[in-house]
């Protein structure tokens, strides 16, 4: 960069005006954060510079565009990086785009995909929106992973879990899935946006992707759309090849929101569990109630394995009224809510409630016995009044009893 105080003053004010104040120089300590750097262009020193930095980002992290990254956005990869115990991480707009470019790193026409029961509702629709417009065969596997082995194939190349399961929170033993898987040469993606990579580390268990949604837990405040992708170094090549080739990348001023709400990740998160495991516990107790779906209840199927692989729970809970319980009374329970806010996503501060359709969200594991499923996302307020705004909703909906 050329030295800007010492700008020739035959210059025009207007000329000028185009090339001061970019790098002021000052004397003291360093900023607690990273600075915002917005940037499409970058320049370099002379030709000499911008040839060699462009022949070494192939294989190196480097500041020579826009987009592919700016040094805050690379602070907030190291940041996941380190959460998830990676070799890299991806950022990426959402996190359904997150999972999308990591199919498409990683599969090719004529590949074969398990995907889990549990997964997140839309990867459903990608598959058959995308995958198999595209020849990539994929077949749903049980949740808890009791049939992948069997369901595997010759040209199958990736497994692809989500543990705890979207909805109802089944569990895998993903390092004997992941062993299996790659025994037969398939890699192991993981979905880990309900463990946020502080209560559940996919790469540590075996995977060799895990994706998370960071518009959750890790922005923390519902102001961010944000996906993330966490590799091995042996995946990563794939990865960063593809999302290079489509020009992904996500905004320096979201990657500095999600870094600060990553501060505080770890407090938000013990918060969330004890106020959720409180709602739970009194869940258990409501006649209205059928079952409560928390893997850290001991009731909950999956209870051991969560046990060994996770670090905790977080703020999601849903429970299953009686079999045959009319729509109506199940809107009529969620309407009255006042202090959950009717949405999707999860993740932020505020509590959150939803209906869950089971029929639809599983293809595997047959719901059509099952009553309606809420789903809940317990914030950061008091659980007591929590507690009491349910059960004036049970009351108003005439599930109380």
């Amino acid at each position: 960069m050329k030295d800007e105080h010492s700008l020739s003053r035959k210059w025009s004010t207007q000329t000028r005006l185009s090339h001061t104040g970019k790098a002021p120089a000052y004397i003291g300590g360093t900023a607690v954060n990273p600075s915002i750097v917005r940037a499409s262009t970058v320049v370099f020193e002379n030709t000499a510079h911008q040839r060699e930095m462009r022949e070494r980002r192939g294989q190196e992290r480097i500041f020579s565009y826009g987009a592919r990254g700016t040094p805050t956005t690379f602070a907030l990869e190291d940041a996941v990086s380190e959460l998830e115990g990676a070799y890299r991480t991806r950022l990426l707009p959402t996190g359904l785009a997150a999972i999308g470019m990591t199919l498409l790193s990683y599969l090719r026409p004529g590949d074969h995909v398990l995907l889990t029961d549990s997964a997140y509702q839309p990867v459903r629709h990608m598959a058959q929106q995308f995958l198999q417009p595209y020849g990539i065969e994929y077949t749903f596997f049980a949740a808890d992973g009791s049939d992948a082995e069997a369901k595997m194939r010759p040209n199958t190349r990736m497994l692809y879990a989500e543990c705890p399961g979207s909805l109802v929170y089944e569990m895998c033993d993903l390092p004997a899935l992941a062993a299996m898987a790659h025994e037969r040469g398939a890699i192991v993606v993981a979905d880990n946006t309900w463990g946020s990579g502080y209560q559940y580390r996919p790469l540590l268990l075996g995977a060799d992707v895990s994706v998370m949604a960071a518009t959750k837990y890790l922005s923390g405040h519902s102001d961010v759309m944000m996906g993330t992708v966490a590799t091995t170094e042996a995946a990563w090549g794939a990865l960063a090849e593809r999302c290079d080739a489509f020009g992904m990348t996500v905004s320096p001023d979201d990657a500095w929101l999600v870094l600060r709400g990553m501060r505080t990740l770890a407090a938000r998160l013990q918060m969330h569990e004890q106020h959720a495991l409180t709602v739970a516990k009194w869940l258990l107790e409501q006649p209205a109630v059928r079952t409560v779906f928390c893997p850290a209840l001991p009731s909950h199927p999956g209870h051991e394995l969560w046990l060994r692989d996770c670090q905790g729970t977080n703020g999601l809970v849903s429970f299953e009224l009686p079999e045959g319980t009319p729509q109506a009374n199940v809107d009529r329970f969620i309407d009255s809510l006042r202090l959950f806010g009717l949405g999707a996503s999860w993740g932020g501060y505020e509590s959150l409630v939803t209906g869950a359709h089971l029929t639809q969200a599983r293809s595997v594991t047959d719901w059509s016995g099952h009553g309606p499923v809420v789903r809940l996302h317990i914030g950061l307020e008091n659980p007591a009044d929590l507690i009491e705004d349910l059960a004036q909703g049970f009351e108003q909906a005439a599930l109380a009893k």
